[in-house]
């Protein structure tokens, strides 16, 4: 009990300097804490959804991922329907027909296509789907001239009753009014969907009065679904999917549940960032509290405290610490959630509060996460406190700073280092993606843990290099900054570390980063020469409609066609596998400059002909002029011979495929011949600017096919490439948030532990200003030694990834220094804004008082 007193006493009485280490502990436990409590709102919205739309049994097609694409969804025929309807037990049969391929534009041309991904949805409305929404304005659709929308889609894009849309669907494009405006009973997390009549739907949708997309069966009274399934199972055998509506949920959860585990794990893993980052801050507030209080614990041995006391009541503190901070951190936790529902709703997917789910096990990890990580890094400054023996009380307060990292520490930090240096230098020349990815991963560990511990040692000399560059040019005060910056190196190294942690992230991030943007540069210029890339800007195929309009476009030299085609090869090694063929026009050779290690990628065009990446073919054992047996999925099988053999040095259509267009139609049917993915367009000569205007003219009526030349697709993989870091950089702002705040509490508590020799400088003459200005070139050359360690980890890192990169095709080291010095002069910045209050209270010192301190 008297060590519990005594622990709360001193807890109390050091509160404010305890503050901005609780505030880690809030940080760290509020971002685990809000990472759970959203993906645990995110999937609480999705059940709902699913259980609102789901019939007791429905009835599918067999999903079939290796279909051909040809925009049109898998059907059930329409006579099915009758033979359901007999089915025993079956109470009510209602039919469906959805298509997900489809672009809705408004009177302004402007499409109403969700921009955060989500897809847009065309369906019929049957009585089901009351069960999901209902109609708040206007009335069902009942004509082929008419549809219902979404209120929030209705909402977000300004669309009345009464306003014309046109929808583009691969059967053909047609135009409806808007009759009608259903709200969602339940959330809808950012689909736009579009509700037609029946017959509409399946003329216009699925391009068949003859086909449904499945149908939806509810249970008469007494019969369960288990028993529904079993019926129609036996009824209509095992040539469709038959679930009940709980594997339904299931299956659409399965499909949600990857994007949201990686989603969750992913923010986790930058919350265990920031938690690790605040054990430097927890680290280094004890130490520099127990260190202040020498003489207090010293008394306390000498009138009958033991060791484990003072231990005890060390790691009580930190107990109070870590509960204090994470109970703040729980309701931080679930404002962050609120926050980050209100931020995917301004990206397009909208999360309502009243789904807010906070489980109970959610408090219990946050709460176990702040105690136990504070508790264990307060666990050496605590041992610390119960080795101070009885005759500290007979000296000053404070012990004397340690200088030099002790020689084990520092060789084994050189050990660690050393070996992780080594770990890198193994993955950059490692023949193998996966033992090199391996061995990144051990680099990097090794040597983050390295730099960790060996940092007081390089603490000295980097302080000393970045002195004379920065401090000197300060005089006396600049020299007074460097020595106190050096006194302590222990101190200097776990703040700086704190810092570096997050800066090397974002380095290796960067540089790898901007690796990308240039190796894709430098392959879009070695290897394409199409002048014009013309896709849809959802990733839906081209309709024929679509390619009609763009191959009429004028200026053009010639147009290329793009697609995939589905096939199962039988290889001369006797194996057989499922691979997606490149079918493009022949050429496709001239627009896309592929390397051969053997024979001409023109050839591969041919009739019956194709080509092979040089690592499929040692693989599999295929020569030049081999016949692969190449089975057409839905179509016939054909023998094509191997006219070209590519290389593997390349990011473009890496491991490619290739075969011709026509050889490809001439083994499928019609109406089984993949759409058109992609055109390219080759300017005719000295006409780029009108073939622009030409073809941006053609597709005017498509809002959602987009006209690129080189210059603009590179724009577009920058900005792809800007906006993951932009976001990763966003989720590491926490890491270096609760860095800084270490760097503040550092020198607030460096101040109290200096004020003595604060007041005398002050006696002997130093100014008000000066005094500020020591404190602040203090933290600066604090903030530049964290800094500067970030960076080069961190370039280390980012060119070793680029090494194993360079085996995609992705061979250009890319170092962005601009970035790079943006951060290392950020970092200084960061160092004088987070001394201003350390400063400003150095310097409000009254001059006797602070003489006068013990």
């Amino acid at each position: 009990m008297t060590v519990l007193k005594t622990s709360l006493r001193n807890f109390l009485a050091h509160k404010g300097r305890m503050a901005l280490s609780a505030v880690a502990v809030l940080l760290s436990v509020a971002f685990v804490c809000g990472t759970l409590v959203f993906t645990d709102t995110m999937n609480t919205t999705f059940d709902k959804l699913f259980s609102s739309t789901v019939s007791d049994v429905g009835v599918s097609p067999q999903k079939n991922d290796d279909a051909q694409q040809t925009g049109k969804p898998q059907t059930l025929p329409a006579s099915l329907g009758g033979t359901l309807a007999k089915v025993p037990g079956v109470a009510e049969v209602e039919v469906h027909a959805t298509n997900q391929q489809i672009t809705v534009a408004d009177g302004r041309n402007k499409s109403l296509s969700p921009a955060s991904g989500a897809p847009t949805v065309g369906t019929n409305w049957n009585e089901g789907q009351k069960k999901s929404v209902e109609i708040t304005s206007g009335h069902e659709p009942h004509g082929a001239g008419e549809v219902v929308l979404d209120s929030d889609t209705a909402a977000k894009h300004g669309v009345k009753q009464g306003d014309k849309l046109r929808v583009i669907a691969t059967p053909g494009d047609f135009t409806v009014a808007v009759v009608g405006i259903a709200t969602y009973k339940a959330t809808n997390p950012g689909a736009a969907v579009f509700y037609f009549d029946t017959a509409t739907a399946q003329t216009r949708l699925l391009g068949s009065a003859d086909e449904y997309s499945g149908y939806g069966l509810t249970a008469a009274p007494g019969v369960s679904d288990e028993q529904l399934k079993k019926n129609v199972t036996a009824a209509i055998g095992t040539d469709y999917a038959v679930r009940t509506a709980a594997e339904t949920k299931a299956e659409n959860k399965k499909d949600i549940g990857s994007f949201l585990d990686v989603m969750k794990y992913a923010l986790l893993g930058f919350a265990g960032i920031a938690v690790l980052v605040g054990v430097f801050l927890i680290v280094n507030t004890f130490s520099m509290l127990v260190a202040q209080r020498t003489r207090e614990i010293g008394l306390m041995r000498a009138i009958g405290s033991s060791r484990k006391q003072v231990n005890r009541s060390v790691l009580a503190e930190a107990l109070l610490l870590g509960v204090v901070g994470s109970v703040l951190g729980i309701g931080g936790g679930i404002a962050l959630a609120v926050g980050l529902m209100e931020l995917m709703g301004s990206m397009g997917m909208k999360l309502d509060t009243s789904d807010l789910t906070v489980k109970a096990t959610t408090p219990v990890v946050g709460l176990a996460i702040g105690v136990v990580v504070t508790v264990l890094a307060a666990y050496l400054p605590a041992r610390r406190a119960g080795k101070i023996s009885p005759m500290a009380a007979l000296r000053d307060a404070g012990n004397p700073a340690d200088g030099r990292a002790g020689k084990v520490r520092a060789a084994l930090g050189l050990l660690l280092t050393g070996a992780g240096g080594a770990a890198l230098v193994a993955a950059a020349t490692s023949d193998s993606a996966a033992a090199g990815s391996g061995m990144l991963g051990v680099g990097v560990l090794l040597t983050l843990v390295g730099f960790v511990v060996v940092g007081p040692l390089l603490a000295g000399y980097v302080v000393r290099a970045v002195s004379v560059v920065v401090l000197r040019l300060f005089g006396p005060v600049g020299r007074l900054a460097e020595r106190n910056a050096l006194r302590n190196p222990r101190r200097t190294g776990a703040t700086g570390s704190a810092l570096m942690i997050g800066l090397a992230l974002v380095a290796a991030l960067s540089v790898v980063g901007s690796s990308m943007v240039a190796s894709a540069t430098q392959q879009l210029d070695k290897s394409v020469g199409a002048d014009f890339i013309i896709q849809a800007e959802n990733d839906n195929a081209l309709s024929p409609a679509v390619v009609k309009a763009v191959t009429s476009a004028g200026n053009v030299e010639h147009f290329t066609r793009y697609t995939h085609v589905v096939a199962k090869i039988t290889t001369p090694d006797g194996r057989t596998a499922t691979e997606r063929l490149t079918a493009a026009d022949p050429t496709y050779a001239d627009d896309v400059r592929a390397e051969t290690v053997q024979g001409k990628l023109g050839d591969a065009y041919a009739k019956d002909a194709m080509a092979v990446p040089e690592g499929y073919a040692k693989d599999h054992g295929v020569r030049l002029g081999d016949r692969l047996t190449v089975a057409m999925t839905d179509g016939r099988t054909a023998r094509l011979k191997v006219a070209a053999i590519t290389s593997d040095d390349t990011s473009i259509d890496k491991g490619a495929l290739y075969t011709g267009i026509a050889t490809a139609a001439s083994y499928l049917p019609a109406d089984k011949m993949p759409l058109t993915g992609m055109i390219l367009a080759k300017a005719a000569d000295g006409r780029a600017k009108e073939a622009a205007a030409s073809l941006k003219a053609a597709v005017a009526d498509y809002p959602q096919i987009k006209v690129r030349d080189q210059a603009d697709y590179k724009e577009l993989i920058k900005g792809q490439v800007d906006q993951l870091l932009n976001m990763i950089y966003g989720l590491l702002a926490l890491a270096i948030i609760v860095a800084v705040l270490g760097v503040v509490n550092t020198l607030a508590l460096s101040v109290v532990e200096r004020t003595r020799e604060i007041g005398l400088l002050r006696a002997i003459g130093l100014s008000r200003r000066q005094t500020r200005r020591m404190i602040r070139l203090e933290s600066v050359v604090i903030a530049l030694f964290g800094a500067l360690l970030g960076l080069g980890l961190g370039m280390a890192w980012g060119a070793t990834s680029q090494k194993l990169l360079a085996m995609e095709g992705l061979g250009v080291l890319d170092i962005p220094w601009p970035t790079i010095t943006a951060v290392f002069l950020g970092s200084a910045v960061v160092g004088l804004l987070a001394a201003l209050v350390p400063a400003f209270r150095a310097g409000r010192m009254n001059v006797l008082n602070a003489i006068a301190t013990d």
